[in-house]
């Protein structure tokens, strides 16, 4: 019986590319422990002054604060929009269903400018009924995330509904069930980790999002995102390579236990 498995040619090959890949994450390591104050590579010493720097200045806590909890409120609001639309494409399957699926869809092919220049006027106008909500809040920067990740959460939803049994729905319709009953208490369940998904994606997408943020805030809602730009921009702030390694460290973690939590999710079934 022939073997499946690639030949070492093959694993070489991947592992060549996949640390071409890794090359620019790798790169910033180094950069991070320079003694110098601007971004180099170290030559003689190595320093941890930049991730002192971290702690010291607040402004980096604030952002992460900030960024944190709009990543919150956007991945919430856009998973729940994704939910109720996918739901209700689901279980109606309307006449213009392509349409209106289309119509959501729209953020992903409009240019990133055009949505962030329209957002912008969005939010100028909010401002002058809510000081709250509007330009610059970091309530406004939360509804604008939401208007760019929502479509890339009703992907995910789509794709989980569309795999669902639409047996399960037409029993619960016979037995007696109600809307709200089949939608929350029959179909929802079956698609909890399409759920989950859509929301941990939409958390990512908001955590990094820079080109709407450049457009509708100013001094009071930086988020970690505009202030690495801001330290580029400025005086390239060695600290930003240092930041740039927390996060890198704190995303291979979650992955990791991603990876885990879906093999014994995979073993157990």
């Amino acid at each position: 019986m022939q073997s499946s498995r690639p030949g070492p040619v093959l694993l070489i090959l991947a592992m060549a590319v996949a640390l071409f890949l890794l090359m620019p994450l790798i790169a910033v390591v180094p950069v991070s422990f320079t003694p110098a104050r601007f971004l180099s590579m170290p030559s003689d010493t190595l320093s941890l002054r930049h991730y002192q720097a971290l702690i010291d200045n607040p402004a980096w806590a604030h952002s992460i604060l900030l960024s944190l909890r709009i990543g919150i409120l956007s991945s919430f609001i856009a998973t729940l929009l994704a939910t109720l639309f996918g739901l209700g494409i689901w279980m109606y399957q309307p006449r213009f269903s392509a349409l209106l699926i289309g119509f959501v869809l729209l953020p992903l092919i409009v240019p990133p400018v055009v949505s962030a220049m329209t957002l912008y006027f969005l939010m100028t106008t909010l401002s002058a009924f809510n000081d709250w909500i509007g330009y610059d809040t970091w309530i406004g920067v939360a509804l604008a995330h939401a208007v760019m990740i929502t479509p890339f959460a009703v992907v995910l939803i789509l794709v989980a509904l569309y795999q669902v049994d639409r047996r399960i729905d037409l029993a619960a319709r016979g037995l007696g069930a109600g809307l709200a009953t089949r939608a929350f208490k029959v179909i929802v369940p079956n698609i909890k980790f399409g759920i989950a998904t859509a929301a941990l994606l939409s958390f990512v997408l908001s955590w990094e999002e820079i080109g709407v943020t450049l457009f509708i805030t100013s001094v009071n809602a930086i988020t970690l995102p505009r202030l690495m730009w801001m330290g580029l921009r400025d005086n390239i702030d060695p600290a930003i390579a240092a930041i740039s390694v927390l996060l890198i460290i704190v995303t291979a973690i979650i992955l990791a236990l991603g990876m885990i939590v879906g093999k014994r999710r995979r073993d157990v079934h």
